[in-house]
């Protein structure tokens, strides 16, 4: 047995939430339900009503594609994050009934394989929508007041040689009667819409890619050229894909701003990178890239390290690592959601 393999380890009797790592596995025999990539949760979460709703349960912390059938070999239940159950992963699996996937987006299993083999998927909603909607508008605030460049500024000493008592080289947009247009109306897109009102902004919400558009939900093409700000909050599909490209970005209000608080791929990047070092763009904050965690790089990447480095410009560009949704509030609800889909899917069974 690996030091990956563990059994759910009980909260202690302290205020102190438990720890997502566990104790070795004692079991021997097949477990009712196993947790594929329990690392990527994070630590301090309580797992004690998920032990005690599925005796047996076989925590790993990470799991590697050629360890799938055999860590899941007489389970019915398989919780995972991001870990890809394929096709012939399942058609080792004869005893899989249920993947429950401790998240939103369920493009790292073959949906059409799991249906046609009788396997149930369900996903968790809304676990996080506070948490990814504060994320959004700190980004959102941060580009609006050109945080990046003038940190670059002070930390380059321009402020202390500065002739005036402060520097104003860099225009700062307010964001009170701006227009906002979100791309993604679900739980996520609807709370920063509602932030968006707060701050005076008026918010369009973008007809779904790939559905007819509607006085209340018009085309995004329509919406690019008044935008100032744009948030997505959509999942990448095949429509999504590079939904904000070059034609788009050239389309979009020269100035705007652009978060991407949904998933890597939704935008071109290096086109965004382009059009942020032109001027195009006002702009630029995501919090996901197409390969994550980033091994072999990315262009994003690349213009932040090149002005660290360098005494080039500073663009208005934040990358954050994939954090927007990881406060503990809202893992723990991603842990209870999950067990709460879990319970359904039992209860049905029984």
């Amino acid at each position: 047995m690996s030091d990956h393999d563990r059994t759910a380890q009980s909260p202690s009797h302290s205020s102190t939430p438990a720890s997502s790592q566990c104790e070795p596995a004692s079991s021997t025999g097949a477990p009712q339900a196993v947790m594929l990539d329990a690392g990527s949760v994070g630590d301090g979460l309580d797992f004690s009503r998920l032990e005690a709703r599925l005796e047996g349960l076989v925590c790993h912390d990470a799991t590697a594609p050629e360890e799938v059938v055999p860590r899941l070999s007489g389970a019915s239940i398989v919780l995972v994050n991001k870990v890809r159950i394929e096709a012939h992963h399942m058609d080792e699996l004869p005893t899989l009934k249920l993947i429950a996937v401790m998240a939103t987006g369920t493009n790292n299993i073959d949906m059409a394989a799991a249906e046609a083999r009788g396997i149930r998927v369900m996903n968790v909603n809304a676990y996080g929508t506070h948490s990814v909607a504060q994320h959004t508008w700190m980004l959102l605030l941060a580009l609006a007041g050109r945080l990046p460049e003038y940190q670059t500024d002070i930390a380059a000493g321009e402020w202390q040689r500065s002739a005036t008592f402060c520097l104003m080289g860099r225009p700062v947009v307010q964001l009170s009667g701006k227009h906002l247009v979100i791309i993604g109306k679900g739980e996520l897109g609807t709370a920063v819409g509602r932030l968006a009102e707060a701050f005076g902004m008026r918010v369009t919400f973008a007809a779904r890619p790939g559905t007819a558009p509607t006085a209340e939900r018009p085309a995004l093409e329509s919406l690019l050229p008044q935008a100032d700000a744009i948030s997505l909050h959509c999942p990448l599909t095949p429509e999504t894909q590079h939904l904000i490209d070059e034609q788009a970005l050239a389309a979009m209000k020269p100035g705007a701003l652009l978060v991407n608080c949904a998933r890597g791929g939704i935008i071109d990047e290096d086109a965004a990178l382009e059009a942020l070092a032109t001027g195009q763009l006002g702009g630029l904050a995501v919090d996901s890239l197409p390969e994550e965690p980033p091994r072999e790089g990315h262009s994003l990447l690349s213009a932040l390290e090149s002005q660290h480095h360098s005494a080039s410009a500073p663009l208005n560009l934040i990358v954050t690592p994939h954090n927007a949704w990881i406060s503990q509030e809202a893992r723990q609800n991603m842990l209870d959601l999950s067990l709460a889909n879990i319970e359904t899917f039992l209860s049905e069974h029984a």
